[in-house]
Order: structure tokens, then sequence, then C-alpha cells
């Protein structure tokens, strides 16, 4: 997972990013601290009723959904990122899945877009420290409280992230 860094003040301003891909050709994460108040029904056409959260997963190809689930293999297609947490998978296959009642929506995360770098720009802004690497909690991915997740995760990490948690989104009003 990766934590903006308290001085990042653009669209990743206060983000956590679950990484779903990392290698020799860049970097795919989404972003979990900016959710709509939509339902994946709602910004999918044909869609079944499915009371999943809809966020904003990044900046780039903000039309595209992914999905992100604790289905396992029901979903065709899905590919285990982490123990118990999978990405993507067959649309038909989850539709249908849906349609049948065969899953729940608290075990699945939609997507609009998603955080990109190219080879070697994360390894580069790390080091610049814009970001904070910690590893990935299932509960932290399916927080029931993304706008606390900031927070609570630098808390939780101690030290010197326990204080940077608690600095104020604006300096200034401190």
């Amino acid at each position: 997972m990766l934590i903006s860094a308290p001085n990042l003040t653009d669209f990743f301003k206060r983000s956590v990013i679950f990484l779903v891909e990392h290698d020799e050709n860049g970097s795919i994460g989404f972003v979990l601290t900016k959710p709509l108040n939509y339902r994946v029904s709602e910004i999918i056409e044909g869609f079944p009723e499915f009371d999943a959260p809809v966020f904003i997963g990044g900046p780039v190809q903000t039309d595209l959904v992914n999905f992100i689930h604790r289905a396992g293999n029901l979903v065709e297609g899905s590919y285990e990122i982490v123990e118990g947490i999978f990405w993507g998978g067959s649309f038909e296959s989850l539709k249908s899945l849906v349609s049948e009642e065969k899953l729940d929506p608290a075990d699945f995360l939609f997507f609009l877009g998603y955080a990109g770098w190219s080879p070697d720009q994360l390894k580069n802004e790390i080091v610049n420290n814009s970001w904070i690497v910690t590893n990935s909690n299932k509960e932290f991915v399916f927080s029931k409280h993304p706008d606390k997740l900031w927070h609570d995760i630098l808390k939780g990490m101690g030290g010197e992230y326990s204080l940077i948690s608690t600095f104020p989104e604006d300096p200034s009003v401190n």
C-alpha cells in the first residue's frame, strides 16, 4: 500500500493506494480514499442491482471500470493480488453471479480509473518522500470508513507515522 505524504496537495492528497501491479513495466493501483455516492449498477448500463461501493480509482482512464474483490475464483478470470484479494475478472461472469445473488457486495470495490506510474516513476517518487510504503491489510482495503483510512493506517504504524497522522490538512489553520 502507498500512503501519500502529508506534503502532497494534488489529486493524491491524503490518499491510500492499493497497488495491484508493480514490475519493470510500471505500477498500477487504486485509490481507496475517494468514494463516490454511486453504486456499480448506476454507472454501468445493464448491470444488475448490487450495493457495492464505487471509488475514483485514480486520474488515469477515468472512463474505465476495474474491481477488486474477495470472491476468489468464483469470478472467472480473476487474478489474486495478495492472499484472499483478487483483481478483475470477466464482467459477464460477474453480472451473472450478481443476478443469481451468489456474491456479497461487501466483498467488492469498483473503481473509475486507476493510478499509474511508468517504469521507475514510482521508485523516484518514493525516494523523493512523496509516498510512505506499508504492507497490505485486508481490513484496510475493504474499510467501512475510507474517509479515515489515511489517518488510521499512519496512526497504526506508530512512531513518527502516528505523529504524521495528526497533521492538519491545512497547516495555516493550526
